[in-house]
């Protein structure tokens, strides 16, 4: 199903005879094509994670990652993120198995930054547009963003901010099985009834945020940001950040609007700006992981990863 998402949206498009070329109809073609991905994504995630358990309960999980020197587990949770060409949505099921799983949640959110803005094909898009240097500084700003951030939401210790149900689950206060003697069709049994339960509580927020998504990306107006991103002036990069956040799209897809931008006389780094909030801090993730996470974790999440790209937005543009 996962391969043929493609000619899904196609045929949605066809039967509603509606021409992709049209802001409305790049609107409904985002829309069938990123709903079924994220929700054929969380399935299958969350249900590997529910036969993982069965083998390792979250208290074991805790245990071995506990004793990990300060950092070691953000740089490997940052790490795998460059390998995993998601976007922001799509990381969401990752990051709520790793939570469930019971993996520190400051690890949990280095992969959850990471994965969208750092991985391979937005390195490799930036290196064939801008060159080596441009696609080696932004790797390197990347990972110390999803680095820090992640010891940094670690540190403040806020897991009380998970919604209960995911606490419950985090913290073991639901009763617990003993696995030892699952035969395999056991195992499987429980990662069904894993699926129930955790896409069951979100699959309702992942349709609402990518439509909210889909309606962004059909209508990016694209010379008023470039006339906005040209100035000059210290506020140009907050002011990116800001329009980049209610947006939505994968690297592949923002890149190619970034291109046009300097094209039009953006900065490099006040546009770099906005497409690492667009893929790292868009809208439609947040309303996916408001269903995981109370408003003050978001808020920090947010906070953090903003300053973060603040940063990255005002270096590129003294140093390139």
């Amino acid at each position: 199903m996962y391969t043929h998402l493609t000619e899904l949206a196609d045929v949605s498009i066809a039967l509603l005879h509606l021409e992709r070329a049209s802001a409305f109809g790049e609107a409904v073609y985002f829309f069938c094509y990123e709903v079924p991905k994220v929700l054929l994504l969380l399935i299958g995630i969350v249900f590997i994670m529910g036969i993982i358990q069965t083998f390792f309960a979250p208290e074991r999980t805790r245990a071995l990652l506990a004793g990990r020197r300060l950092g070691i587990g953000n740089l490997m949770a940052a790490s795998l993120g460059i390998v995993t060409p998601f976007c922001s949505c799509s990381a969401v099921p990752l990051f709520i198995g790793f939570v469930t799983a019971g993996v520190p949640l400051g690890v949990t959110f280095s992969f959850l930054i990471s994965a969208p803005m750092v991985n391979e094909v937005a390195l490799a898009l930036l290196f064939g547009l801008f060159g080596w240097k441009v696609a080696v500084l932004y790797l390197g700003m990347g990972l110390i963003i999803a680095i820090v951030a992640g010891i940094i939401i670690g540190a403040l210790r806020m897991e009380g901010y998970l919604e209960d149900w995911v606490r419950a689950i985090h913290f073991g206060d639901v009763a617990t099985q003993d696995y030892t003697n699952f035969i395999w069709s056991q195992r499987i049994a429980a990662g069904i009834k894993h699926v129930r339960e955790i896409v069951g509580r979100v699959w309702l927020y992942v349709v609402i945020g990518v439509g909210l998504g889909a309606v962004i990306h059909g209508y990016v107006p694209e010379d008023f940001m470039a006339a906005l991103m040209g100035r000059d002036v210290w506020w140009a990069v907050p002011m990116a950040v800001i329009l980049g956040v209610p947006m939505y799209s994968n690297a592949a897809g923002i890149i190619p609007i970034v291109e046009a931008l300097i094209g039009k006389g953006a900065a490099l780094g006040t546009t770099l700006a906005f497409m690492m909030s667009v893929i790292a801090l868009s809208a439609p993730e947040l309303l996916i992981l408001r269903k995981v996470l109370k408003w003050p974790l978001i808020a920090t999440f947010v906070g953090v990863v903003a300053t973060g790209i603040l940063l990255v937005g005002y270096v590129f543009n003294w140093v390139l």
